[in-house]
Parts: C-alpha cells; sequence; structure tokens
C-alpha cells in the first residue's frame, strides 16, 4: 500500500522491534509503522527507544489493539506515538484503508500553512506568571505525549484548576482522563453540564461538546455547548479561551500544544486582549507546529516553550489559591 502512494516508499521492514533498533541505527527514515503486538518486545515497550533511535522520525501505531477508546491508544499517544491507526478487519474503513493510511502519513510531514520563522524566544519573567487562577490547555495531534511531560513538571501540590481540550473521538475520553490523573498526579474528570471547578483537579472537555465556562455564586462552573466552531473540531478550543477570558481576564493562563491547524487561534486574541498570558509549545519539541505555530506568527504568544518548561513555568506560581 505504501510502495502504491506516489509520495512515500517502504525504506526497511523488519519483524521485531530489536531488528527496528539495529535498522534505524544505520538508516534515517521519516515515519516508523510500528504494531504493538510482536515477537519479543512488544511496541509499546519498545516505543521510546524508537522514538531516541528514530532521530526525529514520527511513530504511526497500526495496530488490531489500537481500536477506538482502546487503553493502548492512550498509553501509545502518551509515549509520544504521533498518531494511531487500527489495522483493517472485516468491513474495517469500507475498504478505503490504503486511502486512511496515506492520509495519515501526509499529515505527519505536511509543514504548517504558516512559514514564517518563530521569533518569540526570550526567556519569561516569572513575575508575570505568578498571578493566575487558571490553566487552560488545547492541544491536538502530539498533545497527548506533550501534556505528559507537562504534568509530569507540576508538583501534586500544585492546586490551581487545569482545563485541557484535546482533540479525541468521545470513546477515547475515560482512558484518557485515567492517564492524566496518573500523570498529574491529582484527579481528573471528564466535564459534564455544570460541573464546578474545583482547586486541584484536572478537568477534560468531552468528544461530544466544547467546554465553556461561565460565573457561579461561589466561583465558576462548566456549559457544554454543541455549536459548530469555526475550526471544525469538536471539542474545539476556541470556546474554552473564549469563555475563559469573559471569566478569568487577566487572571487566566493559556497554553496551546501540538497540534494540526489553527484552533484556537481565533480566541487568543479575545484573551490576549484580556490580559491573559499564553504559552505555546515549541516548534522543535511538537509533532505538528499548526495550533501553537499560528498563535505564535500571530503575536499573541507571551513565551515559546518545550512541554516540561512550560510544566515548570506553571508550577513557579506562588500567589496562594
Amino acid at each position: 500500500m505504501i510502495d502504491g502512494t506516489t509520495r512515500f516508499m517502504v525504506a526497511g521492514a523488519v519483524s521485531d522491534a530489536r531488528a527496528a533498533l539495529q535498522y534505524l541505527g544505520n538508516s534515517a527514515v521519516d515515519i516508523i509503522l510500528l504494531d504493538i503486538e510482536m515477537p519479543g518486545i512488544d511496541g509499546l515497550t519498545a516505543l521510546p527507544d524508537l522514538l531516541v533511535a528514530g532521530k526525529g522520525a514520527k511513530v504511526l501505531i497500526v495496530s488490531s489493539s489500537a481500536d477506538e477508546g482502546a487503553a493502548a491508544t492512550i498509553q501509545a499517544l502518551a509515549l509520544g506515538a504521533a498518531d494511531t491507526l487500527v489495522k483493517p478487519g472485516v468491513g474495517a474503513f469500507g475498504g478505503r484503508f490504503a486511502d486512511v493510511l496515506e492520509e495519515k502519513l501526509a499529515r505527519l510531514i505536511e509543514p504548517t500553512t504558516d512559514t514564517r520563522v518563530q521569533t518569540i524566544v526570550e526567556p519569561p519573567r516569572p513575575a508575570l506568571y505568578d498571578d493566575f487562577d487558571i490553566v487552560a490547555i488545547g492541544a491536538s495531534t502530539g498533545g497527548i505525549h506533550a501534556l505528559s511531560q507537562l504534568l509530569r513538571a507540576i508538583p501534586p501540590t500544585f492546586q490551581v484548576p487545569i482545563l485541557v481540550t484535546q482533540h479525541l473521538p468521545p470513546s477515547f475520553m475515560s482512558f484518557f482522563a485515567a492517564q492524566l490523573a496518573v500523570l498529574g498526579s491529582r484527579p481528573c474528570e471528564v466535564a459534564t453540564d455544570s460541573m464546578r471547578i474545583r482547586p486541584g483537579r484536572i478537568i477534560v472537555a468531552p468528544g461530544t461538546a466544547h467546554m465553556r465556562i461561565v460565573r457561579t455564586s461561589d466561583g465558576a462552573a462548566i456549559r457544554l455547548s454543541e455549536e459548530k466552531a469555526s475550526s471544525g473540531c469538536m471539542p474545539s478550543v476556541d470556546p474554552m479561551f473564549d469563555s475563559i477570558a469573559d471569566v478569568y481576564g487577566s487572571r487566566a493562563l493559556g497554553v496551546v500544544l501540538s497540534g494540526m491547524g489553527r484552533d484556537g487561534c481565533e480566541a487568543s486574541e479575545k484573551l490576549a486582549a484580556a490580559g491573559a498570558r499564553i504559552v505555546v509549545q515549541d516548534r522543535e519539541s511538537s509533532v505538528v507546529w499548526g495550533m501553537p505555530g499560528a498563535i505564535a506568527n500571530a503575536g499573541r504568544a507571551n513565551v515559546v516553550l518545550p512541554p516540561d518548561e512550560i510544566g515548570k513555568l506553571i508550577a513557579s506560581r506562588r500567589r496562594p489559591i
């Protein structure tokens, strides 16, 4: 199927992880297609080593274990896989598996539409990031791995609520929330309508609705909405940022991690105008620098950093909640 495309060719094909590591020690590739169930070392165990050996190669998991909602899919993405694709079964993809595979591969190597050079590289002054009451994070392709690095840098004692809008199908959300709870060492819940925003917790947008925030008599709460977003995403980062600007204003910290497209860029203008700080992931560590790149190139990012440094920046907040 790959050799049948006009854009891709198979550089090598091996039967297990050890052979793949040996091959990558002598050869460079752009993309690694990795199964999970293999002889000897399984794909999830081998993934971190393959990422190092691949020297920047993107990893696409192609496995029957990567079905929608499968815990293995979330684990693979958290470990650094760029994307996943379930192997074709009877009736899978309606005979379109080769087309779907080519589309996935193309997305991993497509440059961002805006090729301007990132210019925001100065280290932030800590005083600018000491005074926020909410952290709102948007992410898409490559975002789960970035989130895992970010959250590991934040201590369990950190009490500012964290909201996450990650582009994922609804069937993945329970596993995703469970993974973030472990990575963040704090409770993590999938948002429901009227859920109160409380200290020390992570709330993730469901795959079926956008996550908006509204004021309440005792603080703030979640309101789910299903209107069409300009980005076409469900859930979308824009409604979250838009409502965060209304409720928290300058006391919000917006974060945009690796992702395809421009989701979050439109509402980042309102967020910045409200006095909020916006931090985006750097190009070098992003699987796709579409979403963070759009905000950086629009001049709305206060600083551009790798995910672990963003986590340290968040954790540096000294004002008691």
